[in-house]
C-alpha cells in the first residue's frame, strides 16, 4: 500500500512511456522540415548560418535525387561556404552541359539575396515535375547556388541598417569583392580565406555563366569593374569596356528587363543614379580594382555579372516576400542564356580530348579554356564568328560558324601534333 497522501506513485510513468513521447516528438519535428523545405511553410525571414545550414540540409535529404550539398572551405571563423547544386545530375558533371552558379552575401550587410536563394533552390526543385522550363534547365544545366559567401559578417549585420558598413567585411575586416585578383592594376591586398575558397572552386569547376547578388542599389553591373585609367577615374568615371561587351549587355539587360521594377530605372533616392534599363557598365558607375566578376572572366573563363537588388542593404523582414516576387522571373531566364552561343569539343586526330587548350573568338581578345573533356563553351549573340583554338604541342586551327538564336551552335575542332 503507499502512504497516505503519497501521490508521487500516482503519477509516475513506465520507461516506454517516455521513449514514446520522445518518438512522437522526433517525427513531428521531421515532419515538419519535410514539410518546410517543400516549400510549404518556408519563412520569408533572414536565416542565421546554423538555420541556413539546417534548411540545406534538410533540402538535402529531401530531394536525394535532384541536389547535392556541399562546401567550397570556411570563413575566417570556421563556417561552411555552402553550395547546392540543383540538377537532374547533381553529383557528376554531364558531358557538354553548362555549369551555372548564383552567389549571395559576399557583403555581409547584403542579405537579400542570401533568403532569395534560398527561396529559388526549393522553387526549382517543386516546380521539376510541372514546368516544362524548370525541368528543361535542370536537365541541361547543373545549377550551383551559394546563398553566403560572407557567413561570418552577416552575423554581426543588423537588419534595417540600409547604408553603412557593419557586417560588410569579412572577419578580418577585408571588403571581399576587392580581394581578387585584378586585371589592370597590381591587388597587393593579403588573400582572405573565403577569396581562396573560392577562386579553387572556379578552377575546379569550369562555369560558363555566374552572378553575384548583392544590395544597396537596383541594377545589373557587368564587367569591367576595374580600368586601366586609375588615375583618371579618380576624378570622373568612364566605361571600362571588354571585348564582349554586346554580350554583357545582353545579359543585363535579360535579368532587368524580367526584373519586377529594375528596368524602370527608378533611382534609389532623388539624388541617385538612374541607370538607362536598369543597367550599367561597372567602371563607369564606379571603378574598383580586385572585383570577383572581373576575375572570373579573365581568370575562370565565365562570364558573371554583379546583381544589385535593394536600394536598402538590409531591408526589414517584411519586405522579402516583395524581393522573391521580384526576382523569380529574372533568375530563372538568366541561367537559361547559358544556352546560348556556340559550344563543343576539342579533340586530336585520334579523337582524345585536349585539356586546357585556349580558344578566342576573333575580334574578341579575351581567351577561354576547354576541360578536362576538351568541352569548350561561349555566350555569343547571332552572327557570323570565326573561333581559333590553339594548344601546347600542336599546330593551331580556326573555324568560320554562325550563331542563331534558337539554339547554340555545336562546332567541334581538331587538332593536329606539330609536326615542327
Amino acid at each position: 500500500m503507499k502512504p497516505p497522501g503519497d501521490t508521487h506513485c500516482s503519477t509516475m510513468r513506465p520507461a516506454y512511456w517516455y521513449v514514446s513521447l520522445l518518438v512522437v516528438v522526433f517525427f513531428y519535428i521531421y515532419l515538419s522540415a519535410i514539410q518546410l523545405v517543400r516549400g510549404q511553410e518556408l519563412p520569408f525571414k533572414y536565416h542565421h548560418y546554423d538555420e541556413l545550414t539546417a534548411v540545406l540540409k534538410d533540402i538535402s535529404a529531401t530531394y536525394t535525387n535532384l541536389t547535392a550539398l556541399y562546401s567550397v572551405g570556411k570563413s575566417v571563423q570556421g563556417r561552411e561556404l555552402w553550395v547546392m547544386v540543383v540538377s537532374k545530375s547533381p553529383f557528376e558533371h554531364m558531358l557538354g552541359k553548362p555549369e551555372v552558379k548564383y552567389v549571395g552575401n559576399i557583403h555581409g550587410n547584403e542579405p537579400v539575396g542570401r533568403e532569395v536563394l534560398l527561396h529559388f533552390i526549393l522553387f526549382l526543385l517543386r516546380n521539376y515535375n510541372n514546368d516544362p522550363y524548370v525541368r528543361w534547365l535542370m536537365d541541361n544545366s547543373r545549377i550551383h547556388i551559394m546563398p553566403s559567401m560572407n557567413p561570418d559578417g552577416f552575423e554581426v549585420s543588423q537588419e534595417g541598417q540600409c547604408t553603412g558598413g557593419k557586417g560588410r567585411y569579412n572577419a578580418r575586416s577585408y571588403d571581399l569583392n576587392r580581394n581578387f585578383p585584378d586585371h589592370f592594376n597590381v591587388n597587393g591586398l593579403q588573400e582572405q580565406t573565403e577569396v581562396l575558397a573560392i577562386r579553387k572552386w572556379i578552377t575546379s569547376t569550369q562555369f560558363v555563366l555566374s552572378a553575384s547578388l548583392h544590395g544597396g542599389a537596383l541594377v545589373a553591373s557587368y564587367p569591367f569593374d576595374s580600368t586601366p585609367e586609375k588615375i583618371l577615374n579618380q576624378f570622373v568615371s568612364s566605361a571600362s569596356l571588354t571585348p564582349d561587351d554586346d554580350v554583357f549587355r545582353h545579359l543585363a539587360q535579360v535579368y532587368s528587363f524580367n526584373h519586377g521594377s529594375m528596368y524602370l530605372a527608378v533611382p534609389c533616392s532623388p539624388l541617385g543614379t538612374k541607370f538607362v534599363n536598369g543597367t550599367t557598365n561597372g567602371a563607369e558607375w564606379y571603378p574598383l580594382t580586385g572585383g570577383m566578376q572581373d576575375y572570373n572572366y579573365i581568370w575562370g573563363s565565365c562570364m558573371e555579372i554583379t546583381l544589385e537588388l535593394s536600394c536598402c542593404k538590409y531591408p526589414p523582414t517584411n519586405q522579402l516576400p516583395k524581393f522573391w516576387e521580384e526576382n523569380v522571373k529574372s533568375l530563372l531566364l538568366f541561367i537559361g542564356e547559358a544556352h546560348r552561343g556556340v559550344r563543343g569539343f576539342v579533340t586530336d586526330e585520334f579523337g582524345n580530348p585536349v585539356e586546357g587548350a585556349i580558344l578566342k573568338i576573333k575580334g574578341r581578345e579575351i581567351g577561354f579554356q576547354t576541360t578536362k573533356f576538351g568541352e569548350y563553351w561561349r555566350i555569343l549573340l547571332p552572327g557570323v564568328y570565326k573561333i581559333e583554338a590553339v594548344a601546347e604541342g600542336y599546330a593551331p586551327t580556326e573555324a568560320q560558324f554562325a550563331v542563331i538564336d534558337e539554339t547554340p551552335t555545336q562546332l567541334n575542332l581538331t587538332l593536329f601534333r606539330s609536326t615542327a
